[in-house]
């Protein structure tokens, strides 16, 4: 079932959590919500299970398959919603919290009780939780619970899945392994799945397509390659991943960085005027010599655990730099503390005022 959501807008008092905001989720597709606190990712996802109501305006429409459900309550949408901090019911055993929505349907449309069970024991099998049917929530662990909740939530069948934060009360590497059990999941149901996180990692893992929100607007929607290595704006660079920035200016239609030189947009900005110079640590080089287009800089510090060589460096003019390089090329070049390398980019981007290269 795919869902569109037209200018959509949301006020609380006097704060913006929405904005007009439009989206478009095809059918069978998983897209991650993304953005920082308080971007209105939330509101958005309460507002498409119908938790919360848009403020009224004459082109605000949420479609499901091309109908309008903004005047449907939460129970006419077929929606399942799974809660960050799960909302198990905790008298309740594992099969009793999965078999609730099923149960406490109106009579002409509850299963048998037959039909309740087969149905609980597919879901069982298909979070991987066997054998732990007769356990109550304290006694489980906090990634057990989260697929007793998403059980839950698919065990009425539902035609749209959202999840709120579903891992983000879970340590990194419980997070780690549920995630990538989510994305066999999807694969599997292919239920149209909305899932909100302001974990880049988990976004970048897990969705087909993500959305990235701040100030209550969408910044950029794309795949996950599109929003990493083609940011549409400073925010989203910054936001999804690590990056180096520098402050420079605008000199003779070229955006200078201390001794870097590079083509400024093609706009009349004038000389003087601000420019940023944004580059992820792996798209840093680093040269023995002066290649003439490099910064200058010292080696600080190396940490060399893990699948890439991590260098901490300080420029002449005390500007703090983090380069991602392979051990192959680390060892290469015989690095050593304290030693004085340049620093060369790759797949930089200026952002000139509203303008980007």
């Amino acid at each position: 079932m795919s869902i569109e959501v037209r200018h959509i807008s949301k006020q609380f008092g006097r704060f913006s959590a929405l904005r007009d905001v439009s989206l478009h989720v095809p059918d069978g597709e998983l897209v991650a919500l993304l953005g920082p606190s308080g971007c209105g990712k939330t509101t958005l996802l309460r507002i498409i299970a119908g938790l919360e109501v848009p403020d009224p305006t004459p082109t605000t429409q949420i479609l499901f398959d091309q109908q309008d459900v903004a005047q449907a309550s939460v129970g006419r949408r077929g929606v399942g919603f799974v809660f960050q901090h799960y909302a198990l019911f905790r008298h309740m055993t594992v099969f009793e919290n999965i078999a609730f929505g099923l149960r406490v349907r109106p009579r002409p449309l509850r299963p048998a009780a037959a039909q309740i069970r087969a149905r609980v024991e597919e879901l069982v099998r298909l979070v991987q939780i066997e054998g732990m049917e007769g356990r109550f929530p304290d006694q489980l662990s906090g990634g057990q619970r989260q697929r007793v909740a998403l059980a839950r939530a698919l065990a009425v069948e539902p035609k749209v899945l959202l999840l709120d934060e579903p891992f983000g009360a879970l340590d990194a590497k419980v997070r780690q392994d549920l995630r990538r059990w989510l994305r066999r999941l999807h694969d599997e149901i292919r239920a149209t799945t909305v899932f909100v996180t302001h974990d880049q990692e988990e976004a970048l893992e897990v969705a087909d397509r993500i959305v990235v929100m701040n100030h209550g607007q969408v910044e950029q929607e794309g795949t996950p390659d599109e929003v990493f290595h083609h940011p549409a704006s400073e925010f989203v660079m910054q936001f999804i991943g690590n990056v180096n920035l520098f402050h420079g200016r605008v000199e003779a239609g070229q955006a200078v960085f201390g001794s870097l030189a590079l083509p400024a947009p093609a706009t009349t900005a004038a000389a003087g005027t601000s420019a940023r110079l944004l580059v992820r640590p792996h798209n840093l080089d680093i040269a023995l010599q002066d290649p003439g287009q490099g910064l200058a800089a010292r080696l600080l510090r190396v940490q060399s655990a893990g699948p890439v060589a991590k260098l901490e460096l300080s420029t002449d003019d005390g500007q703090a730099l983090k380069v991602e390089l392979s051990h192959s090329r680390f060892r290469e070049l015989g690095l050593t503390v304290n030693q004085r390398v340049f620093v060369l980019p790759r797949d930089a981007k200026v952002f000139l005022e509203d303008y980007a290269i």
